[in-house]
């Protein structure tokens, strides 16, 4: 049988076919090689860069606040915090050195990584000790990794805690001037892109180095020395008298600064487990009260300023009561005829009434105004309240007479002290600051009064510290100084309580040159409850200190 011989045009055709074939799969390949190459070569590198690059964050140093004399109030110091990969974590060993290093249990700890087995950062502690970061890095564990971040510290401590506040963990300000001042403060972080071998350690730099920019460092009014002074002082006094709470302002005349804020009860800000919320608020710009006999140096103020008052007029306060609609306003005792001054050195309440309700509502209005009260003093305090005074035209002859004498209005104690500053300032107001601004345009002022009612009622105040004044327990050896001592009723759920009160003194020195305007607030003190008796004495010491500790000399005899 013969062999079927194939066809030499089918052999030459098959070749054909397999080249074709050969052909267009080489096509194919060499197109899918230019469409990762070229179509997709962004999609592909970023793929690769994230496997092998890691962009590490560089934490922003933030802005330091300094005191009026340069002494750090708030600084941010770098420290480290452990974090970690769950999904490169092998040796279980080293665990448990870790884990030691950290005081945290094993069990906890694995179920809390297992619970986040998916994702690749997982702080363990943030804000580690220096000698805790050196001996986690010597363990040199696959997966454990250290960052550098910053933990701001508070060098004054309780002293500067309701001006300063605090910040949140990294480092965002939370209360008082560090949040207020946040844009300020608050660097840009940066980053650097790093490449890192399949146990994520890192092998060397890749692309750009980011740079952080720091914030910005600020110089605050605040005289430490002085925080520190009156934060004593007035914590003493609070115990002594088991008093609720206490604030204390001391603010420069001339030009606003805040010199000193401080309160009680207190806290401190480093110490973040221990930090009771209801010790946070700046209560000397955050709560409000009725002034009492504080306010009224202003209506005598106001009533020279009408013109049909001078410091010499006489008012009749009677036998100690008047009779006004449904109300009784009293005095301690019976003093009859008065003159200005006098009315202002022993306290009567029917005198200051008599001459509110000789003025137009709108007299006494207008003043109170231009003296900042119920208006917020500046804008950097976020928690800064603006208090209340009602509005000429609803003013009864009941609450006419009342604000004459402090009550039907609130406060808080930096408007007291602040509006004082026009006695002390010739009628000039100056605007209340916290921060020195380089290069800043003057602030503005706001005419109160003339300088001569200003001179006369800050004469009358000086009357108040002598033998017969309700404040002869503010004296300040070596030093003129006028004040006013107040002791006002609180209200409970709308109506005055009984047996509860604050105890107040506002007051000004060198009289012969004012500087210093000094208010203090003790709130429902358990013994004594007169502003004479308790806020005054708190007075004393706290000018005595600021007035040696600023050297300010005495006033020439």
């Amino acid at each position: 049988m013969k062999a079927t011989k194939i066809p030499p045009l089918f052999t030459i055709s098959r070749h054909y076919w397999m080249m074709a074939i050969l052909l267009f799969l080489i096509g194919i390949l060499i197109y899918r090689a230019v469409q990762l190459h070229i179509s997709n070569q962004e999609f592909l590198q970023s793929q690769g860069n994230a496997r092998v690059i890691r962009n590490i964050p560089i934490a922003a140093h933030r802005g330091m606040l300094l005191d009026r004399n340069n002494q750090p109030l708030a600084i941010s110091v770098p420290t480290e915090s452990v974090w970690v990969n769950p999904q490169l974590l092998e040796d279980e060993q080293q665990w448990q050195k870790l884990l030691q290093l950290l005081n945290k249990p094993a069990e906890n700890l694995k179920e809390f990584i297992n619970d986040k087995i998916t994702k690749e950062f997982i702080y363990l502690k943030r804000h580690l000790s220096p000698q805790i970061a050196e001996n986690i890095r010597n363990l040199k564990m696959s997966g454990v990794f250290l960052q550098r971040e910053y933990r701001r510290y508070y060098p004054a401590s309780e002293t500067t805690a309701h001006v300063l506040g605090f910040t949140d963990i990294d480092d965002h300000g939370l209360e008082g001037l560090e949040k207020g001042l946040e844009n300020r403060l608050k660097g840009i972080s940066g980053h650097r892109a790093i490449i890192q071998d399949r146990q994520a350690r890192p092998i060397g730099l890749a692309g750009k180095f980011h740079e952080a920019k720091a914030g910005e460092t600020l110089q605050l009014t605040i005289d430490r020395r002085l925080s520190d002074s009156a934060h004593r002082i007035l914590k003493s006094a609070v115990r002594e008298h088991r008093a609720k709470s206490g604030s204390v302002v001391i603010l420069d005349a001339k030009n606003g600064d805040i010199l000193a804020m401080v309160n009680q009860p207190d806290y401190n800000p480093n110490n973040r487990e221990h930090r009771p919320t209801s010790f946070y608020r700046n209560r000397a710009m955050t709560d409000v009260f009725e002034p009492g006999s504080t306010m009224k140096p202003f209506t005598i103020a106001a009533a020279l300023e009408s013109g049909k008052y001078s410091p010499h007029s006489m008012v009749d306060t009677g036998n100690g009561e008047l009779e006004l609609d449904e109300f009784t306003i009293r005095d301690s005792h019976g003093y009859g005829q008065l003159d200005l001054s006098k009315i202002i050195q022993k306290s009567s309440n029917i005198g200051a009434a008599k001459i509110a309700l000789s003025l137009k509502s709108e007299q006494l209005w207008n003043l109170l105004y231009y003296a900042g009260f119920g208006v917020k003093s500046q804008n950097v305090f976020l928690g800064e309240v603006s208090g209340f005074v009602p509005y000429f035209s609803d003013w009864r002859p009941t609450l006419h007479a009342s604000i004459g004498f402090g009550y039907g209005l609130n406060v808080t104690l930096l408007q007291l002290a602040h509006a004082y500053s026009a006695f002390a300032n010739e009628g000039l107001l100056p605007t209340v600051r916290f921060i020195i601004e380089k290069d800043a345009q003057p602030l503005s002022v706001i005419k109160v009064m003339k300088p001569q009612t200003a001179k006369n009622v800050l004469n009358m105040l000086e009357k108040v510290i002598s033998p017969e004044g309700t404040g002869n327990e503010a004296t300040v050896e070596g030093y003129r100084v006028g004040g006013k001592t107040g002791t006002a009723r609180k209200t409970i759920h709308g109506s005055y309580a009984n047996n509860r009160y604050f105890s107040l003194f506002v007051g000004i020195a060198p009289l012969s040159k004012p500087r210093l305007v000094v208010a203090v607030l003790i709130d429902e003190p358990n013994d004594e409850y007169y502003g004479g008796k308790v806020a005054a004495p708190v007075f004393s010491q706290i000018m005595a200190d600021a007035l040696h500790l600023l050297n300010i000399p005495p006033d020439a005899k």
